[in-house]
């Protein structure tokens, strides 16, 4: 009980929060990625382009931040450089898609954007391919 009160922190635990931090919010994305690569051709009539570099493109950086910079999240890989596509992909549902409302329809946007944004500043953590490429 005393260990619950207290400010103290370890490395470990600073660690391991971010592994499941990286598995949760990058394991939660990856299903948003592969839904748009199964309704590609329904979605790339109507999917917005908020830089005006057409909807195709707009679909397919998605898919790219949501899928591929995921995946590359939950396992620690270019982990930083992976979370960049997916705050700006968040950006643009929360501020884009949903006018900024967040508290409302863009809350959910919010916390990815959150999250992607607690991992850019403060890295992958020792448990993640990042690191084990690092030592050699």
């Amino acid at each position: 009980m005393k260990k619950l009160f207290s400010t103290a922190f370890s490395q470990n635990a600073i660690h391991l929060s971010l592994l499941v931090t990286r598995i949760v919010f990058g394991g939660l994305m990856i299903p948003h990625g592969l839904k748009k690569v199964n309704n590609f051709d329904t979605l790339i009539h109507k999917f917005s382009d908020p830089f005006g570099v057409g909807s195709a493109a707009s679909l397919s950086l998605t898919i790219f931040a949501e899928l591929l910079c995921a995946a590359l999240i939950v396992i620690g890989l270019f982990t930083r450089l992976a979370a960049i596509p997916l705050i700006i992909a968040m950006a643009v549902v929360v501020f884009y898609a949903h006018n900024g409302e967040i508290f409302g329809k863009a809350e959910m946007g919010m916390l990815y954007m959150a999250a992607f944004l607690i991992i850019l500043i403060a890295g992958p953590g020792k448990y993640s391919l990042d690191k084990r490429i690092e030592r050699r």
